[in-house]
């Protein structure tokens, strides 16, 4: 669907004369908000529909970020039947699935917030569905994002610190129920709010775990080329009276040695606002050097033999293509390409892989082995 036309080229890459059409479906994951602002500050996008299963938490979020009416649709059909060139889904990671299988069946391409999924088999389902109706799938993940950990995987493919031997992550946020879209926090939550959120819904995908450790399990993959480990052990902590753990350590080893995950829902700050201890984010170990890399760090800190004390690399100046999901399926889409990195089915499936074995660690309290590579 053609919306209108540009013709100045960003940031130096060849684009195409069109403006691409772009939906937004579900709003049961903050990050709806930020999809949106994304579609509005996008040069060569429009947003052509919104919709959720409550139109009170869809106006709320529409009416701040000034998402005109005629566009927020009560019947999911009519929203498809206007022919986004793509559909982004916010909703519950449950039901990721199901949109995939019905976007795709009409032509639509699709980008799923993270989490993949709640499981393998349903990571297959949906990478399944869109290689039958000849879509495209992506599975957005925002610290792909971040220019801290983009620098970081340029160094790694430049090879500065050698071959990846390990990869330590810690990341997570005071909690799902303490902001709301575009990182507004709230104040003053109750432990009884946990009851009305599918955050904290075993069924529904909830956790730490499923919301954060596939961050780490995917970029790991990126860095590492698409190893995957060979086993993985995982504990969790689920506080009494929960259904779902707001805290997992995961122990992954690969052929050169020990790698490291942790999640957690309850840091003493966001991220966002001040980097609380320990600090979110990835610590890289080569057999030439590490990198420490942060995020919303202004650099990455790099250790090697000509400089075994450690320098400050500014972080890259990312092109449009690389600053947001939005932004980068649009590329692909105006230079006929598939997605790549971690966002690709490929590389978010080997996370996933990484998921369920920690999944099935933590339940049954054992190791689990699993393949070597994708």
């Amino acid at each position: 669907m053609g919306r209108g036309k540009y013709t100045q080229p960003m940031d130096g890459e060849q684009m195409t004369e069109r403006t691409r059409a772009v939906a937004v479906v579900g709003f049961d994951h903050m990050h709806a908000g930020d999809f949106i602002k994304a579609i509005l500050e996008h040069p060569a996008a429009e947003i052509c529909g919104v919709w959720d299963s409550d139109p009170r938490r869809r106006d709320m979020v529409c009416d701040d970020l000034g998402v005109p009416a005629r566009v927020r649709f009560d019947d999911v059909s009519e929203l498809a039947a206007t022919g986004p060139d793509l559909v982004v889904v916010c909703s519950t990671t449950h039901e990721h699935g199901v949109w995939v299988e019905y976007f795709a069946a009409q032509g639509i391409d699709v980008m799923v917030e993270k989490p993949f999924a709640v499981s393998l088999a349903e990571a297959d389902r949906m990478i399944s569905a869109a290689e039958k109706e000849g879509t495209r799938l992506a599975v957005n993940w925002p610290l792909a994002w971040y220019p801290v950990h983009r620098t970081t995987r340029r160094l790694i493919a430049e090879g500065r610190i050698g071959a990846v031997t390990e990869v330590h992550y810690y990341d997570g946020n005071r909690g799902p129920l303490h902001h709301l879209h575009d990182k507004k926090s709230v104040v003053g939550v109750a432990l009884e709010d946990k009851r009305s959120t599918w955050w904290y819904r075993a069924a529904e995908g909830g956790g730490s775990l499923l919301d954060y450790l596939g961050y780490g399990a995917t970029l790991a993959t990126w860095f590492r080329d698409g190893e995957l480990p060979t086993e993985v052990t995982t504990r969790t902590h689920v506080p009494t009276g929960d259904e779902v753990d707001e805290q997992s350590v995961t122990v992954a080893a690969y052929a050169a040695g020990l790698s490291t995950f942790q999640t957690r829902w309850g840091t003493f700050t966001d991220p966002w606002t001040h980097q609380p201890y320990p600090r979110c984010g990835f610590v890289v170990v080569g057999t030439q050097g590490t990198i420490a890399s942060f995020d919303y760090e202004d650099h990455v800190s790099v250790q090697t033999p000509d400089c075994p004390a450690g320098a400050q690399v500014p972080v890259d100046v990312l092109p449009l293509s690389e600053q947001n999901g939005v932004a980068n399926f649009i590329h692909a889409l105006d230079i006929g390409a598939s997605v790549e990195g971690p966002i690709s089915p490929a590389i978010s499936r080997a996370g996933q892989c990484v998921v369920d074995a920690a999944m099935i660690s933590a339940r049954e309290h054992r190791t689990v082995e699993l393949g070597a590579s994708l």
